[in-house]
């Protein structure tokens, strides 16, 4: 208590002096002494300014708006003397605001002078607004304002200070009604996107400098040139310009047999602008995300959220798990009250996240919903929304990309894959790879991608740099690039061919295995930079579309020959893109597997096709036209993308420009007559029939798996003989799954 005292003592001290203080500051000599100042102070600013010349008179000199406040100063004085209006005196604040408003008035002089009034600019007292305020400009009308503000706050407090804080909480309830913050933060995404849509700069770009039509050759071109072979460089179209057609058409026949190429220009691909998404309204998104999640007992954040042209991705932030005690207390009426007080907290589980897909897509009202948990490199579960319209990548706009030139300078085989999630290009090498498997199902877009690959192949490669092998088993895909000079034989669509293609490419393997051995090198790259190397090696690529046919025809033969390329022809520059709509066990083995690390699932059946491909689920929720799944070999987890599209109308002007500049012999002789040959061994019957024939008449009766054994061939190979020793007379007909008797002649 004695300590309380001492402090409320100290307390009440501090403040008497303080009062005092103030209350001597306040005082009616201190208040004239302050005012004789400011007067002082104001008459000898005016001298200054004025620059008061000999011989002026004294109202030249400071003017008539100054007389005027000296003969109001001394009335007041007066009435002081005879103590007229004190209680107007004794409020000092008064005092001060009158002088805030005689400066104001000065300083309003210096903005008007009156017409037809003889007075000097020093008379009129503008001089004196001029130094108070400047210059009569928006800078002085600015502290003009500010003096009367002064003033007004001077001669009022209460009633200003009313008006302040009222006006204050006014904005402040009318920010709290209409946040500014949220129009602003949700008007910016809807500007991006209308720019992205719309880019001006490229518009006006495209419109005011358009480069001139070329007049000659529709399409620009890219030499190039073979080693060995120097051509001096000239402006060649001015110069097919000026020769004729004939002699033109002449000089064109000595480019291709001198073994010089040309590149087509990217202005074979139309410029088309790309299908943008429908503007996805992405705060709707996330607020249903995570109210779906927390009336599941789930709590989650959407932290990040990504747009692509099929999908949108929303990164959610797993929460806590928390655990919470009861604790009743009394108080100080004596009532008991219940609180929560937490006890532990754990993070949420992923797992618990993903198995709510289902019900994330009811949220939603979305089709089907992928969970990637968690997102590779991130801290976050995503969730894959399908847009209500789904857009086309160009296959242009992967190969204008930064991603793609940055690859093309490394390597000779890039691959335009198409785009990710967050709409950024995504490629690939396949020198790196080194092989590819692709599976999808009907439509998924299988077809396109083969086709978009081989387009890219075809814009960056001369047929002395890449060769292709195309097997097209639907007779329909492939076909169309008959005839480009890159081939090594016209597309092979029989099975009997397609057989004697990949013996042929065997053989073609061990021959480069030896040019390597002879030079020393231990790769395709090492052979062509040899100086001994007079003709470089180029990359072979084998490409088949729909394995499953294959298969089907010679299961253990096709099987043994893909794999052993598979293992062997990657330091050979031989490399292998098989594509598959029917991704089961018997036709992409647990061997083929092993050898294609990389792979690419489009839409499939089932998630038993998923595993199959990939092995791992997913690829049964895309959503097939280009929808897709890769799996580099480096990666642990298939990043979702959406493939790159080249129409059917640019496909056949690219060809057509490689078909322009084919040579009369562009295939491999050795490879047609072994292909020749396979075909009329097909027509004329199998060649193993006759041995067939030899052991039917060393037995009463035969079977199928009896040819198999004997024989060393497959079953289809096996059941095909033994339907043509039924038709030929030797064995007799039985049943399914049962030998048969031998007819003795």
């Amino acid at each position: 208590m004695a300590k309380n005292k001492r402090t409320n003592r100290t307390k009440k001290t501090k403040t008497s002096l303080t009062r005092r203080f103030f209350a001597f500051l306040l005082s009616r000599p201190v208040r004239w002494l302050l005012l004789l100042a400011i007067f002082l102070a104001l008459l000898f600013s005016l001298v200054g300014a004025f620059n008061i010349a000999a011989g002026e008179v004294l109202i030249d000199t400071f003017g008539v708006g100054l007389i005027l406040v000296v003969l109001a100063m001394v009335f007041v004085g007066w009435m002081v003397w005879r103590r007229r209006i004190p209680g107007f005196l004794r409020r000092w604040n008064r005092w001060l605001g009158a002088i805030a408003f005689s400066l104001a008035l000065f300083g309003l002089l210096a903005f008007f002078k009156p017409q037809g009034v003889l007075l000097s600019d020093a008379t009129w007292g503008g001089n004196l607004g001029r130094v108070i305020l400047g210059a009569p400009d928006a800078l002085g009308a600015l502290r003009l304002v500010g003096i009367v503000l002064v003033g007004i706050f001077l001669v009022a407090p209460r009633t200003s200070w009313r008006f302040v804080s009222t006006s204050t909480s006014a904005l402040a309830n009318l920010y709290r009604r209409y946040p500014l913050h949220k129009y602003l933060w949700g008007t910016a995404p809807r500007l991006w996107v209308f720019y992205q849509r719309y880019p001006l700069h490229r518009i006006l770009t495209s419109r005011f400098q358009r480069p001139p039509k070329p007049t000659v050759e529709p399409v620009e071109r890219v030499e190039y040139e073979t080693p060995g072979v120097v051509e001096p460089e000239a402006d060649r179209s001015a110069q097919i310009a000026e020769t004729p057609p004939l002699v033109a058409q002449e000089k064109v026949e000595r480019v291709k047999k001198s073994g010089i190429w040309q590149l087509p220009s990217l202005n074979i691909l139309v410029r088309t602008p790309e299908i943008e998404p429908a503007q996805v309204d992405t705060e709707r998104g996330s607020r249903l995300i995570e109210e779906a999640l927390a009336s599941y007992g789930v709590e989650a954040k959407v932290v990040q959220v990504n747009v692509g042209p099929t999908v949108t991705q929303y990164g959610v932030e797993p929460g806590w798990d928390r655990k919470f005690k009861e604790i009743k207390e009394k108080d100080k009426d004596g009532n008991i009250r219940v609180r929560l007080e937490e006890v532990s907290k754990t993070r949420v589980k992923v797992e618990r996240i993903a198995s709510l897909a289902n019900d994330l897509a009811l949220a939603l009202a979305a089709t089907a919903i992928k969970i990637e948990a968690p997102v590779p490199g991130k801290s976050m579960v995503g969730i894959e929304v399908p847009n209500s319209v789904a857009g086309v990548v160009s296959l242009r706009s992967i190969i204008e990309s930064a991603a793609f030139h940055k690859l093309r300078a490394k390597t000779k085989l890039p691959l335009a894959l198409g785009k990710g999630v967050s709409g950024e290009s995504v490629v690939a090498d396949l020198a790196k790879m080194p092989h590819l498997l692709i599976a999808g199902a009907t439509g998924s877009g299988k077809s396109v991608c083969l086709k978009s690959m081989i387009a890219t192949f075809l814009f960056h490669a001369t047929p002395d740099e890449v060769r292709f092998l195309l097997i097209d088993a639907k007779r329909v895909e492939l076909v169309d690039f008959n005839n480009v000079p890159h081939l090594v034989s016209p597309v092979i669509v029989d099975r009997e061919r397609a057989v004697a293609t990949l013996k042929w490419l065997n053989k073609e393997m061990d021959h480069r295995y030896d040019k390597l051995a002879s030079v020393g090198a231990r790769d395709i790259e090492g052979y062509n930079k040899n100086p001994r190397v007079s003709e470089p090696l180029p990359y072979l690529l084998l490409i088949i579309d729909e394995l499953a046919d294959l298969m089907a025809a010679a299961p253990d033969e096709v099987e043994r020959t893909i794999c052993r390329l598979a293992q062997l022809a990657r330091a050979t520059g031989i490399h292998i893109i098989v594509a598959t709509q029917r991704p089961s066990v018997d036709v992409v083995t647990g061997l083929i597997k092993a050898n294609f690390p990389a792979r690419i699932s489009f839409a499939v059946a089932s998630q038993v096709d998923s595993r199959t491909i990939l092995d791992s689920g997913g690829a049964e929720k895309l959503l097939g036209r280009g929808d897709m799944l890769f799996l580099p070999p480096d990666a642990a987890k298939p990043k979702r993308l959406q493939g790159s599209f080249a129409s059917e109308a640019e496909i056949e002007r690219l060809v057509s420009f490689w078909i322009s500049q084919r040579p009369r012999e562009v295939y491999v002789p050795q490879l047609v007559e072994e292909l020749a040959q396979a075909s009329l061994g097909a027509s004329a019957g199998d060649p193993l029939l006759e041995m067939a024939k030899r052991l039917a008449q060393e037995h009463r009766r035969i079977s199928t798996s009896f040819l198999q054994r004997r024989l060393g061939i497959g079953y289809p190979r096996a059941a095909r003989l033994m339907d043509l020793l039924e038709e030929q007379g030797v064995v007799a007909i039985g049943e399914p799954g049962k030998s048969r008797e031998v007819l003795h002649e």
